[in-house]
């Protein structure tokens, strides 16, 4: 395949899907009664309409785009990553506890103690996926489960 082929590629099959899932939400908006430009508008007018807005948008994506980095970065090596959206939350609700727990601390203290907190839990809650696919010695997670739930139910409680 020729390199303008590949970018032509790379460039229209993400634009087609883009294109297909706003037909179809224009087609649900249209089926409950609601005019689907309006509400194009105001998902815009939302996302992207003022600074704040705009601000509050990259604030909610970035975590998101970080824990999918977490991700690629990895399968670019030939490895999976998988519980990367549970170790967010998991490190979100360690950072939480961290900064309840620390309530008179200085706000540098507080913000130290919330990221080493979110670390060192979605670490290892990652980790522990990663040693049991290492204790049935498989690279797949669903014939690890199932190995180690096989071997010895101690292992996995669910």
């Amino acid at each position: 395949m020729s390199r303008l082929a590949e970018t032509a590629e790379t460039l229209f099959v993400p634009l087609f899907a883009l294109v297909v899932s706003a037909v179809v939400l224009a087609a649900f908006v249209a089926a409950n009664g609601a005019d689907p430009l309006g509400v194009f508008q105001t998902l815009y007018r939302g996302g992207f309409g003022t600074w704040f807005s705009f601000q509050n948008t990259l604030q909610r994506a970035a975590p998101l785009m970080l824990t999918a980095l977490c991700t690629a970065l990895p399968a670019r090596l030939g490895l999976i990553v998988i519980g990367g959206e549970g170790a967010l939350v998991i490190g979100g609700l360690a950072a939480t506890v961290a900064a309840l727990s620390l309530t008179g601390a200085s706000p540098g203290t507080v913000a130290i103690a919330m990221a080493l907190a979110a670390a060192l839990s979605g670490g290892l809650w990652i980790g522990v996926v990663g040693g049991l696919r290492h204790i049935a010695g498989s690279t797949r997670p669903s014939r690890a489960c199932s190995s180690i739930t096989s071997r010895s139910p101690c292992y996995c409680t669910w």
